[in-house]
């Protein structure tokens, strides 16, 4: 049968393009270097070629399907006609009652094995390698993919033809540069065999074009007049020439040629010779200069850029800053850093790049972003030379890494080369076996970079990896050939990039290629199929797979470079024999692969060789820093998910982990709406804040750091420690074992303040560098939408002394408001922060003497600056302040520092505001006052009167805790509960304040700090949930919609379901797009519906007020076992239809939500003060601008709350949840022993259905009763089931269990209180835990029921803590393990019922108005 054919310009409808076997629009695959580029472009596939030269044939104009694909989708909202006209910093109304959905219809394929040829199963990979094989010009094992691809049947033929045609593409290209019979047989075998074959494909003009293009090239007459009629039989004959004419992939003259061949196709009456041959010779003469271009720019790219600063050196002038004192033997870290910052030594000082042009200032932007991997290249090749000319042996023990990392990278190049004479052996050899396979499968990646590169990227990786998670552990082979693969395939996009740019203008003429795997196509889901048309919805159907290599391909090239690593890296060892004290030199790997036992499970590690871990201990290794230095030229603004910020690096928008690929799909697709525009302009306004170093500060601080002292945050270069003595072998071993735990304390704090040292090492050598500059800090935002600057060693978010290093660029004069704030900020980073506005200004008024003199004298004088709460900050005002108050008009002074406006605890803020909260809003100043509010001093009150009752009653810990309760104990807990902090991590938080201030209070009480530490932290809580009452309900009733969401079912998910039951396996069994359900008769019915649950569960997904949609990434991902070249290893596959994490979302759902309301909050405030032309910086909640400005930041600051908290956003959220969620079950709890669930235990013995059926039967009786059709409602209402028996037994009230929320609402302690501490000192014992996040990941593993208990009773009278009191740790875990048993046999007092999703009323809300914190002077201050 021969392929049917397609119309004369063929364009897929758009329900197409959005169904199995996504697409992406990508540029075509480079066929291999040297090929010139792609011959072939589809400009008729997708969309309409744009030229501004008239074309020589009338094109029809593109179908309605096309047009409609095209355009932007924000205009298909219906919203008001000012929307568009409306300044940025204004909210933008949307409809909550019609959300953004985005449904996945990308297919999940059955996974093959990997086939003798060595082509992998997965279908991904098997697309990944095809795209990697052209890319390096593999073409053979290109077209083994296409077989296996069209033998398994998978996608579908519109898809497969679009790769054959990337094939075909490279092979004509091929043939073109050495003409071959041979090759041209192969074209022409390869199209009946992968093509002709009895399938029917949707062949077009490219197919037939490129096929023509490789016919004229016959030497025989007959042959090319045979092959020309078959390729033009399979278009239609009226239009067959136009079809090819209209690829723009023949010339006129083989049109020409195939016409006369075949006379009775004619040539288009509308094609006009000299126009076409004249656009032709414009191309081609265009194309040559652009190539030539190219070639050159290649070839003097440094010099172009060196050329840049050249004309600015000074000749042999050094720079008058002093160096910054290196670690004493530093390794490779602080020299990689050097090397990549080394373009600003030559510049002068005083020299600021913002001077220069525009494209110059570009230049050297590009220069940093390129500069990582060759820098270090450049480092080990200079300190080689070096070596070698001093006459030393770059091969013995020396006591600089560096010395060793050139004949590393070079002995591992020379195997990298081996390496892939080995790939292509084992890809010709017949029978494989599974080295060859595992070469087969990774072998195409690592051709797509050099040797050179690869060599350089696996050791810095590798080295980064080790130093970072601490060099004496090693590091487990999993996470570092995941970093190695990481940083391998980074390297390797940037290089694919920088071909394509070079690449780009020789093919701007044609269209970008359609590709099967290509980026969001959105639908809408009830546009019409016969157009194809993009209607006016906000349910949009997205295909999208990324590029990214999958987990096994990451495997298996990390796992290759890692093992050639290991085989190749040596360390030569000169040490002394203790007989006869002669030298004697050894060779020994510098890596070693061990299995090591870790929690019952051996585990594959490599441990770097002592003498290694002595070269590293000494100072982290940084990654790739130079792609995420600040930059010297304002950022590029945000047009696209990726396309922003660098100029260079590509870096997306959001901050994602591997696999969170929900959240990228829902803010892919409200980027194509427009609803990320504010966002995106945010963004903007924080990226251009231009910043340069405050150089009287980084004096003093150099000056601090060279002498090694510790002073303020600068830790010691050399602390001294005073070990206690070593106890007696004959003493208790519990003795030696509390000397080895605090000779561990001490070796870790060393360590630590190492770290600190080696870290502010980068920092200021980063400062040292930019210190003349004027430098920006792009900007991106995690899945809540907090803004976070990119580069992460040197930002305005960083420590005290980061921060004091800050100044804006642009400055501005001070003016009277201007100096009464500097001055009230001066008071604030001192920490004389509590007392009202005049007396902070009177504080800095009365130490104008202190002022001076820790301008004057900072290191020898009284250091006042120095008892400071932010010293670095206090001195970089003290400077200020000194330098305004040198003038006759202080006034007049131009300043450049920022002042912070603060908000008190933003998190309870918000809360109160949402509650309405009156009294918690006056603790949080959203109520204005004489002076501010201190909510921390408030609750410190509140637990005092707690202890005082108790105290009365003969308390024992209330006496242990009698007058020691100060805001400092109180304040971190309080500060972290609003979001999230568990009840162990808070536990953990007090008991850290404790023992600070009161180190022997164990001894003196005869309790347990832990157990005082437990107490303390139940009357937090409790004053917590007494203040904010109703954020306290807020957080339960977000809790409890949160916790309806993680156990529903969506109207899709039920479908898929309804499926599987009705799939030939009878057994519920089913192999479907995105699950596997298996039946298994033997569980019980509850399990059963846990595992319905397991398989289908839904994230919590919700927009904010700027429109940018939030969905909570946390699941419980599956893993999978890879083998590699080195051992099998099981590695997390992230899916988006993995089921969620309900724990981690319900506990993360109320903070989160707030985190999305302070980000919005921050972002508008940003636009406003960009439209006001003020400078604006912030951290989270600390907005900066210059201190003349301050008051018109502080009008904008409680404008844009007030504007979010006007609104309804509970009652929004509560619409928005009902709409995104309508038409889901969900699975409810009711207590057994009522009459309902005792009619329900009724009629499940009579019928029998089962979990399953049961869950069937409900999905059916709602549809009938939300028809149209009466007939089918009275159905429906005939229809028993224990959703129906509920509704007759509920109706005046609801009936189900509420969701255990103690853990994650204000002021509430979870569980009873002695299970909650016995796990506690456990964890203190195994040294688990410090925090809420790590709690959470502790508690994961245990049941929900064992950790969310019912709340403990009266402090007072709860037995529990008083029962702890000097027990033994081993009869505690002995005692745990038999409850544990015995609960395993326990029955369950609740039954699971499928309901209709409904959520509870929104909690009333209290009397507080928003609106008068426009008058609270101290909201933020």
């Amino acid at each position: 049968m021969l392929p049917r054919t397609a119309s004369a310009t063929r364009t897929p409808h758009l329900n197409r393009l959005v169904s199995a076997g996504s697409r992406r629009v990508l540029p075509r695959c480079p066929p291999s270097l040297g090929v010139r580029g792609s011959l072939a472009a589809t400009p008729r596939l997708l969309s309409t070629i744009t030229t501004q030269q008239p074309s020589p044939l009338k094109r029809q104009p593109a179908p309605r399907a096309t047009v409609g694909f095209e355009r932007h989708l924000a205009t298909v909202l219906d919203e008001p006609a000012q929307a568009a006209t409306a300044p940025l910093y204004e909210l933008r109304s949307f409809s909550p009652q019609a959300p953004l959905t985005v449904r996945d219809h990308t297919k999940v394929y059955a996974k093959q094995r990997v086939n003798y040829h060595g082509i992998p199963g997965d279908v991904n990979e098997m697309y990944l390698v095809f795209e990697a094989c052209l890319q390096v010009g593999r073409l053979e094992r290109a077209a083994q993919v296409l077989k296996r691809l069209a033998n398994l049947d998978v996608m579908p033929p519109a898809d497969y033809l679009d790769l054959f045609n990337q094939y075909l593409d490279a092979k004509v290209s091929q043939l073109l540069q050495e003409p071959d019979v041979d090759k041209a047989d192969d074209i022409h075998k390869a199209f009946e065999s992968m093509i002709s074959d009895g399938r029917e494909f949707p062949v077009g003009g490219e197919t037939v074009a490129l096929l023509l293009k490789a016919s004229l090239t016959a030497t025989d007459a007959d042959t090319m007049q045979r092959y020309v009629a078959r390729y033009l039989s399979l278009l239609p004959k009226q239009t067959a020439l136009e079809t090819v004419f209209n690829t723009e992939i023949l010339t006129y003259e083989e049109l020409t040629k195939v016409a006369e061949l075949c006379p009775k196709y004619n040539m288009p009456d509308n094609v006009d010779p000299e126009t076409f041959a004249q656009q032709q010779q414009q191309q081609q003469h265009q194309q040559q200069q652009q190539q030539q271009q190219h070639q050159q720019q290649q070839e003097t790219v440094v010099d172009q850029s060196e050329g840049t600063v050249e004309p600015l050196l000074t000749s042999g002038e050094s720079s008058a800053v002093p160096q910054v004192l290196g670690t004493p033997q530093k390794g490779f870290g602080l020299q990689f850093v050097k090397r990549t910052i080394s373009m600003f030594k030559d510049i002068p000082d005083g020299f600021d790049i913002s001077t220069l042009p525009t494209s110059q200032q570009r230049e050297i932007q590009s220069k940093l972003e390129r500069d990582c991997v060759d820098a270090s290249l450049a480092r080990w090749r200079e300190e080689n030379e070096s070596l070698q000319k001093m006459g030393l042996n770059t091969s013995l023990d020396t006591p600089s890494l560096n010395s060793r990392l050139y004949q590393w990278q070079k002995d591992l190049e020379s195997r990298l080369r081996d390496m892939l004479v080995e790939v292509e052996k084992s890809e010709m050899v017949g029978k494989k076996n599974k080295d060859d396979l595992d070469r087969c499968i990774y072998g195409p990646f690592i051709r797509q970079s050099n040797p050179e590169r690869l060599a350089a990227v696996t050791i810095i990786s590798t080295l980064s990896s080790l130093a970072m998670g601490g060099a004496h552990k090693g590091s487990t082979i999993a996470s570092l050939i995941t970093h190695i693969a990481k940083f391998a395939e980074e390297d390797i996009r940037v290089q694919k990039a920088e071909a394509l740019i070079s690449k780009r203008n020789l093919r701007k003429t044609k269209s970008k290629q359609h590709n099967p795997r290509s980026v969001l196509r959105f639908k809408n889901s009830t546009a019409s199929t016969k157009y194809g048309d993009v209607a006016e919805s906000n349910n949009l159907d997205v295909v999208m797979e990324d590029e990214a290599w999958t987990t096994t391909i990451r495997t298996k090239v990390g796992a290759a470079l890692l093992s050639a690593l290991l085989d190749t890296a040596k360390i030569t060892l000169v040490r002394e024999d203790p007989s006869t004290k002669t030298l004697v030199t050894q060779n020994q790997p510098a890596f070693s692969h061990v299995m090591q036992l870790r929690k019952g499970k051996k585990i594959g590690t490599i441990i770097p060789n002592k003498a290694v871990v002595e070269l590293l201990v000494r100072e982290p290794v940084p990654d790739f820093l130079a792609r995420h230095l600040p930059m010297v030229t304002p950022p590029d603004p945000w047009v696209s998910f990726e396309s922003g910020a660098y100029l260079e690096t590509k870096t997306p928008v959001l901050r994602l982990k591997n696999g969170e690929r929900e959240q990228r799909l829902y803010t892919e697709a409200a980027i194509a709406r427009g609803d990320m525009d504010q966002v995106f302009k945010g963004l903007d306004v924080l990226g251009k804040t231009g910043w340069k170093i405050n150089s009287p500060v980084f004096k003093v601080m150099l000056d601090v750091w060279n002498s090694g002292k510790q002073i303020a945050n600068i830790p010691p270069l050399n602390p001294v420690f005073d070990l206690p003595p070593e106890p007696a072998s004959t003493e208790d071993p519990t003795v030696k074992r509390a000397w080895l735990k605090d000779i561990k304390a001490i070796e870790n704090e060393r360590s630590g303040l190492h770290s600190q040292r080696c870290f502010m090492n980068f920092q200021l050598e980063i400062a040292r560098a930019y210190r003349d500059q004027t430098f920006y800090f792009p900007h991106n935002v995690d899945f809540r939408g907090r803004a976070y600057p990119i580069p992460p060693y040197l930002n305005h978010m960083g420590a005290d002394h980061v921060r004091g290093l800050m100044l804006f660029a642009k400055g501005k004069p001070l003016g009277e408001s201007g100096l009464r704030w500097l001055k009230v900020h001066l008071a604030n980073v001192y920490g004389f922060d509590k007392a009202s506005l005049q007396e902070r200004q009177d504080f800095a008024d009365e130490n104008i003497e202190n002022i001076r003199d820790s301008v004057n004298n900072p290191l020898n004088g009284n250091q006042w600056w120095l008892q400071a709460e932010d010293p670095w900050q206090c001195l970089a005002t003290c400077f200020e302040l000194a330098a305004a108050l040198e003038l006759e008009d202080p006034t007049k002074y131009v300043s450049h520092l920022p002042v912070h406006q603060d908000g008190t605890c933003n998190g309870l803020q918000h809360y109160a505001a949402l509650g309405g909260d009156t009294w918690g809003a006056q603790q949080v100043n959203l109520v204005p006052g004489d002076r501010p509010a201190d909510v921390y001093s408030a609750v410190a009150k509140l637990v005092i009167k707690g202890i005082e009752e108790d105290l009365a009653k003969g308390n024992e810990f209330a006496k242990a805790m009698d007058g020691k309760i100060t805001r400092k104990v109180v304040k971190q807990t309080v500060m972290t509960n609003v979001y999230g902090v568990t009840y162990v991590g808070a536990k953990k938080q007090v008991l850290k304040q404790i023992e600070a201030a009161y180190p022997n209070i164990g001894a003196e009480s005869g309790i347990e700090p832990a157990l005082i530490a437990s107490y303390v932290t139940q009357h937090i809580f409790k004053a917590m949930s007494t203040m904010f009452k109703g954020a306290h309900d807020i957080q339960n009733w977000l809790g409890e919609i949160g916790g309806r969401v993680c156990r529903a079912l969506t109207p899709e998910q039920l479908d898929e379901f309804e499926r599987s039951e009705r799939s030939p396996h009878g057994d519920g069994t089913t192999t479907g797009e995105n699950i596997t359900l298996a039946g298994n008769p033997k569980k019980s019915s509850a399990h059963k519906n846990d595992e319905i649950l397991n398989n289908f569960q839904s994230t919590i997904i919700w927009t904010t007020p700027l429109r940018m949609p939030v969905v909570q990434p946390y699941r419980k991902h599956g893993t999978k076992t890879v083998s590699t070249c080195m051992q099998d290893l099981v590695m997390t596959i992230p899916e988006r239809s993995d089921p969620v994490n309900r724990r981690k979302q319900l506990q993360a759902f109320p903070p989160n939500f707030i985190h999305s309301l302070d980000a919005s909050h921050m972002i508008l405030s940003a636009l406003h003060c960009d439209e006001l032309g003020l400078t604006f910086a912030a951290v989270h909640d600390s907005f900066w601008t210059h201190a003349s400005d301050v008051d018109s930041m502080n009008a904008v600051i409680r404008d844009a709350f007030i504007r979010i908290h006007s609104e309804d956003v509970i009652g929004r959220l509560a619409a928005e949840f009902q709409a995104r969620y309508k038409n889901s079950l969900y699975l409810a709890k009711i207590e057994t022993g009522t009459k309902l669930a005792q009619e329900i235990q009724r009629w499940r013995v009579k019928n029998k259905l089962g979990p399953r059926k049961e869950l069937l039967l409900e999905k059916e009786r709602q549809e009938l009763l939300r028809s149209s059709n009466p007939e089918d409602v009275e159905r429906g209402k005939k229809i028993i089931s224990p959703a129906s028996l509920y509704e007759q037994y509920s109706s005046a009230q609801d009936l189900t269990i509420p969701e255990d929320l103690k853990e994650v609402t204000i002021g509430t302690v979870t569980g009873d209180e002695e299970k909650k501490v016995r796990r506690g000192r456990e964890m203190d014992e195994e040294g688990e835990v410090d925090g809420s996040e790590e709690a959470v990941e502790q508690e994961d593993g245990m049941q929900e029921d064992e950790m969310l208990g019912d709340e403990s009773g009266e402090m007072d009278s709860n037995p529990g803590l008083d029962a702890l009191r000097n027990t033994n740790h081993f009869a505690l875990s002995q005692t745990r393990a038999k409850a544990s048993i015995s609960a395993g046999g326990k029955q369950k007092h609740h039954l699971d019922i499928w309901l209709p999703l409904t959520f509870p009323p929104i909690p009333e809300k209290g009397d507080f108005d928003v609106r008068s914190l426009k008058d609270s002077t101290y909201f933020f201050s």
